[in-house]
């Protein structure tokens, strides 16, 4: 699938079969993380890879909207750390292009996946920091849930005309 192509047809996917995602998958999942660009090249992510079914279990207690969590293949907890920045508050955009690289790597390899917020809402990431035992210092961004496919979303058509102004507003 091209680039175009995984970005026009990307949806939410929350529902999974229990096929097991191999661990070179996961790995090309995490290098397409790692390969957006960043603030100064500064790279303040880490990744939390689960797949222990208790673990995934979790998850929902963390954030009621990651549901879908518990029936996922796998987990990746994207994690921001804002003493690796090297121009303070950018961490949270670098990260949500690595979050944004992930779910479309995971389309263009046939996997469902789904964004599930954690920062800033606090709840959220003192629960994750919690359960995973995440230091205080790194701050869990978001979760996604992923896996194969149960169901199948067609594309939708999200071009607004009227949202693009051209040299001024």
């Amino acid at each position: 699938m091209d680039c175009l192509e995984s970005i026009y047809t990307r949806r939410t996917i929350r529902k999974y079969t229990d096929k097991k995602v191999s661990d070179e998958i996961i790995e090309k999942l995490l290098k397409a993380g790692m390969s957006g660009p960043s603030t100064m090249n500064e790279q303040p992510w880490h990744f939390i890879v689960v797949t222990d079914r208790k673990l995934l279990e979790e998850i929902p207690k963390a954030s009621l909207y990651a549901q879908m969590a518990k029936d996922a293949a796998v987990a990746i907890i994207v994690c921001g750390d804002p003493k690796l920045e090297k121009i303070e508050g950018f961490w949270s955009q670098d990260c949500c292009i690595a979050a944004q690289n992930i779910l479309l790597a995971a389309h263009a390899l046939e996997l469902g996946a789904v964004w599930t917020a954690a920062y800033p809402l606090q709840d959220r990431v003192d629960n994750l920091q919690k359960i995973f035992n995440i230091p205080k210092n790194i701050i869990p961004l978001c979760v996604i849930p992923l896996g194969y496919p149960a169901e199948k979303k067609e594309p939708v058509e999200k071009f607004k005309k009227e949202r693009v102004h051209h040299d001024k507003w």
